[in-house]
């Protein structure tokens, strides 16, 4: 009997042994992972911001978040039907939480050192765009925000540990400039800004001129390690094919040409801010090319469709008004490219996000998140 005992305990001791080394393995591994993920942008990567603002775009509403499991399938302000990209890149980079929505009540304390999510739907690079919607986070009030975050980050670590964890271990992505085109530059009349007497050169170099400032100011707070995603195919969303009568394999022209103007400016100012900021990496996301690959072989990657939205209703590709309850809601969410007239379903959302993990330099250059994480 006692002989048994002695064995029990033996054996229980080596289970606890087991499971403290094993913990301990899990602990080194975190220590590796990625510090603070700081999100900025619309509302591809919105994680609740618009919540909290008397606006137009709101995503709070069924059957948004259908598929997020975090919060048992009700909506959260994310305007998909689960994860946004930044949340999946957060998960695979090893951050144990999602980045914490900026104006939501819980965005205090130690919550801000897994990151913040400052992206507003509706928002922009430039000031005036998105002003249809009444009210939304442009660029320079996400930044303004950060500003806040940055100084609480200060108060949690002390500032030489907290310069240390944002410089070194924290990644700064910003998905934005689709709204200065569709909800600024060709809706002139709609916008204060009036850019009816702009030439696209000028927009343009208007875009990338505020975005080198905005850029500059992160660096000046701090930031080292930058993902910029570019405009992808806006003439190719559900919304844009619908209003405009096209084919299923047809995109509107002229937004699509403005984006890879603009896309190719955005490619060389990050070139010239890498040499330009010692000890930062900014690294190009090519989000065009990427989404345009869905839109173009959609079969080969499991979709059905890559020009009907999920969730949405008016005209042929139930393009015209927003996904809300009233909506027609797809059978197959995972066999959709669109989730609505202007978002990527999460099962898009997840093969772009892979892609930017790690993928090559065809999609993202001159690294990977995965390294960039690393460095």
């Amino acid at each position: 009997m006692a002989k048994k005992f002695g064995s029990s305990w033996l054996f229980i001791t080596l289970v606890l042994l087991l499971t403290n080394i094993s913990c301990f393995g899990n602990a080194a591994n975190d220590s590796e992972g990625l510090g603070a993920s700081f999100i900025f942008g619309d509302s591809l990567v919105d994680a609740g911001n618009n919540n909290y603002l008397p606006t137009l775009s709101k995503a709070n509403i069924r059957p948004n978040g259908i598929d997020f499991k975090a919060s048992g399938g009700n909506p959260t302000g994310r305007y998909t039907n689960g994860r946004t990209i930044g949340d999946i890149v957060g998960e695979e980079l090893g951050q144990p939480n999602y980045a914490v929505p900026f104006l939501a009540p819980n965005s205090t304390g130690k919550a801000i050192l897994y990151g913040v999510n400052y992206a507003s739907g509706g928002g922009g690079i430039l000031n005036a765009t998105g002003r249809i919607f009444i009210n939304r986070l442009g660029l320079d009030i996400q930044v303004d925000y950060f500003n806040i975050t940055r100084k609480q980050v200060d108060q949690l670590l002390g500032a030489a540990k907290a310069k240390d964890y944002i410089m070194k271990k924290s990644i700064f992505s910003i998905t934005i400039g689709a709204n200065d085109f569709l909800n600024n530059y060709l809706l002139p009349v709609l916008s204060i800004g009036a850019r009816i007497s702009d030439t696209p050169d000028a927009f343009i170099d208007d875009m990338i001129s505020h975005l080198r400032n905005q850029l500059t100011r992160l660096y000046q707070l701090d930031a080292r390690k930058f993902v910029i995603g570019n405009v992808g195919p806006i003439g190719c969303i559900p919304y844009q094919k619908t209003i405009n009568q096209l084919n299923a394999d047809e995109c509107v022209d002229l937004a699509d040409k403005l984006a890879v103007q603009y896309n190719g400016k955005l490619k060389d100012l990050l070139s010239s801010l890498n040499e330009s900021l010692p000890g930062s990496t900014f690294v190009y996301a090519d989000v065009y090319a990427l989404v345009m690959e869905l839109i173009t072989n959609y079969d080969k990657y499991g979709f059905t469709t890559a020009s009907t939205a999920c969730c949405g209703n008016g005209g042929q590709y139930a393009g015209i008004i927003p996904c809300g309850p009233a909506s027609s809601l797809c059978q197959d969410r995972s066999k959709h490219v669109f989730w609505d007239p202007y978002h990527p379903s999460e099962a898009a959302n997840v093969i772009i996000a892979k892609q930017l993990l790690y993928g090559d330099q065809r999609y993202i250059s001159p690294i990977n998140l995965k390294q960039l994480r690393d460095l």
